[in-house]
């Protein structure tokens, strides 16, 4: 039986519960709207933790003026039945007020590795990631922790401030899970028309020419930036915010490929903006 905890002290409690029965916790922190990637993260959790409790928990402060935070999908009900199906322990479903009972005076900032790539056409948005995410780990102190390769550079933010922070937690990354025709598991698929969803597989498509590219000799980071960037506006109906290729822990851009990269894509179809990246190793 999944247990739902929907204070900050209760979930607290829960916690100490597990800790004096000798157990690991894992932490699957997510916004609702579940699908098979969040499951994915709850399965790998299950495997190496005692046990397993996940967030569901929209946060206000990661969408800026003008973003979906009012329309995102929500449907408690959905999400835990699909989480008592993976036999998870129990769900933390807090309300806002709950989170933040005032607006925040002191908040996480994201530094540097918030400010690029999604960071700079969402300002302020890994600064509300990194807040909230702190909160957790402070409410919830698991062992580890785990997110998706997808969200490449939350990834990186959330690595970042535990390593400066000094939080005691592993962070766990878990492989990008796509549909069979390549686009990335994402709440906000469900945005899409069926004309979008079917032109969004251009995000894949691109990420796969840069591979092909750069496991077949290309050096030159701005050469396989362009052609993703061809590919990408070439695709009716997709605006493009980045096609890049960065270091895959500093984000920050290259000019030589001679080492493992991140290629990452960020493209809007009508209002919905979708985001993927891969691991490229030369």
């Amino acid at each position: 039986m999944t247990a739902v905890v929907r204070t900050i002290p209760a979930a607290t409690e829960w916690v100490q519960r597990q800790r004096a029965e000798g157990k690991s916790i894992g932490l699957v922190p997510t916004m609702g709207a579940l699908h098979e990637g969040h499951l994915s993260l709850v399965r790998r959790a299950r495997q190496t933790c005692g046990r397993v409790i996940a967030s569901v928990f929209i946060n206000p402060l990661q969408f800026g003026p003008g973003e979906d935070y009012q329309r995102y999908p929500r449907d408690f009900d959905r999400d835990l039945s699909l989480l008592e199906r993976e036999q998870v322990d129990a769900v933390f479903h807090p309300e806002t007020a709950e989170i933040y009972p005032s607006p925040p005076l002191i908040s996480v900032c994201a530094g540097n590795l918030g400010e690029t790539l999604c960071g700079a056409s969402r300002p302020g948005h890994f600064n509300g990631v990194t807040t909230v995410v702190a909160k957790l780990f402070h409410i919830i102190p698991a062992d580890r922790a785990f997110f998706g390769q997808k969200d490449a550079q939350q990834l990186a933010v959330i690595r970042s401030m535990v390593r400066d922070l000094n939080f005691p937690i592993t962070i766990e990354a878990c492989p990008t899970v796509r549909e069979p025709d390549g686009l990335a598991m994402s709440s906000r698929n469900a945005y899409l028309s069926p004309g979008e969803r079917s032109n969004a597989t251009i995000l894949y498509r691109a990420l796969q020419r840069a591979r092909e590219m750069i496991q077949s000799g290309t050096r030159d980071a701005p050469n396989v930036e362009a052609k993703m960037r061809e590919m990408i506006q070439s695709a009716p109906g997709a605006e493009l915010d980045y096609a890049r290729v960065v270091d895959r822990d500093t984000l920050a851009g290259l000019r030589e490929i001679d080492k493992e990269v991140l290629v990452a894509v960020a493209v809007q179809f009508g209002k919905t903006r979708l985001i993927d990246n891969m691991i490229v190793a030369p």
